[in-house]
């Protein structure tokens, strides 16, 4: 491709990440250029959220009330890191993402790191998961000055017993790949799944006090949203 969809992509997640707006209007925005940009794509989206939505992808995952599964997950540097650990500190926003190639995860990871003293105030704390390896959660974290770990979820072992992992489909790994982004490098495994983005946020006695499931990974939990769970959540 001249100009590649790869740096076109990148333009636009730059602009929408230095935008001054809501996090969800900045995804919006750059969903709007996505779908200017490569209309193709942007219906090949349409058709996997459609398909998800239909079965009701995500559903099942862990109810406000519920108790949250525990997990041991390594952080960018391969420390182990425990739920019941981070909960003996305070609730805990639990972020489920795609990779730390996704612009729309990256714009969310910023939204939620510019978000830290707000977040600290609450007495609350955040914490990302997704199926890269070590190396690009790293990379991730450096990128976005994340203040909190960034999980791997080898092989979405932990978003899988939340049902929340789903297979892309072979026409979205087509058009995932000619965006340049290299899953099966950034997983180590040629499965294509990607769990379904999605913030628990987990009060200190384990339960599940407020929850955002949405199949659509255009769409994140608000800040304010996020910040009101962890207030109730004490």
């Amino acid at each position: 491709m001249s100009k590649s969809l790869a740096e076109d992509l990148e333009e636009a997640f730059e602009r929408c990440r230095d935008m001054d707006a809501s996090l969800n209007e900045r995804l919006q925005v750059l969903a709007d250029a996505v779908r200017q940009l490569s209309p193709p794509f942007a219906d090949t989206v349409d058709r996997l959220i459609l398909r998800l939505q239909q079965s009701d992808a995500g559903t099942t995952a862990p109810q406000p009330g519920d108790p949250m599964p525990p997990f041991h997950l390594p952080d960018e540097q391969g420390h182990l890191v425990a739920l019941t650990k981070l909960l003996d500190h305070g609730p805990v926003a639990v972020t489920f993402h795609r990779g730390h190639w996704c612009p729309y995860c990256r714009i969310n990871t910023d939204a939620l790191a510019k978000a830290q003293k707000d977040i600290a105030a609450e007495g609350g704390q955040v914490v990302a998961v997704m199926p890269d390896r070590q190396q690009f959660a790293a990379e991730f974290k450096s990128e976005l000055r994340a203040p909190f770990p960034i999980l791997t979820d080898l092989d979405n072992g932990y978003a899988l017993s939340l049902n929340l992992a789903i297979w892309v489909g072979e026409e979205m790994e087509r058009f995932i790949s000619a965006a340049g982004w290299d899953v099966p490098k950034f997983q180590g495994n040629n499965s294509w799944f990607l769990p379904i983005p999605a913030t628990f946020v987990v009060g200190q006695d384990g339960h599940v006090k407020a929850r955002f499931v949405d199949p659509d990974y255009r769409k994140r939990m608000a800040i304010e949203d996020v910040l009101a769970a962890l207030r109730s959540a004490h």
